[in-house]
């Protein structure tokens, strides 16, 4: 068995912990708000913003023999910068302040995502950023393009609304054909081990993301 497909079996009960959050399941179901929705836009601002400074982080740690991971993580750096800003867009499609938004405070489930993950690369291993890349890239392609497609149906909102879900739908196949040309050539036993236990820990903070979701976030963000 190759190491990406040992990754997906060893991470599939953390997967259902996420994917079995309620407000996806509601959200998958049409069942949503336009709270909600930006409430989450919020905390997704607040993550995805810290992509590009935790790429760069993994990059600067990796030794010499390393340096094909550090190439490809110049790409994946190339791939994401901006993406925070997207998403403040969206916020402001669906009539909310994209300021307030950006200098609002995350939730606790969001920053202590953030701060573990930053931890993982600067005390552990820097490979266990990839558990972090596995989770959001890997929930994306399952369920984005579903999810924006119910809750523009339920909430009829523009087109533009919806840059950020869209972007890490489908339109994001290719990625996780590199990601796992990337993990397939991870042969070190710690290494890999970090990242599987990685994952499992992001999947639970990500699903703790959403659990801890309340309309009533969206409420200081109004316009």
């Amino acid at each position: 068995m190759n190491f990406y497909d040992r990754l997906l079996q060893e991470t599939e009960s953390g997967r259902q912990y996420l994917l079995t959050a309620p407000i996806i399941e509601r959200c998958l179901r049409g069942d949503i708000s336009l709270e909600y929705y930006v409430a989450f836009l919020c905390q997704a601002y607040h993550h995805v913003k810290h992509t590009t400074p935790l790429l760069m982080a993994t990059g600067s740690r990796l030794p010499e023999s390393r340096e094909w991971l550090r190439e490809a993580i110049a790409e994946y750096i190339e791939e994401e910068l901006g993406h925070q800003e997207w998403i403040l867009n969206d916020i402001a499609a669906c009539g909310y302040d994209r300021e307030r938004a950006r200098n609002s405070r995350p939730n606790p489930s969001t920053e202590l995502m953030v701060a573990y993950a930053y931890d993982t690369v600067q005390r552990v291993n820097p490979l266990g950023f990839f558990g972090m890349v596995q989770v959001l890239e890997g929930t994306s392609i399952r369920i984005a393009d579903a999810a924006a497609d119910a809750i523009q149906a339920t909430l009829d909102l523009p087109n533009k609304a919806f840059s950020y879900l869209r972007s890490h739908g489908k339109l994001d196949q290719e990625h996780i054909v590199f990601f796992q040309s990337l993990m397939n050539r991870i042969d070190t036993p710690s290494d890999q081990a970090q990242i599987i236990h990685s994952a499992n820990m992001f999947y639970r903070l990500y699903g703790n993301l959403f659990r801890e979701l309340a309309s009533e976030q969206a409420q200081a963000l109004a316009a």
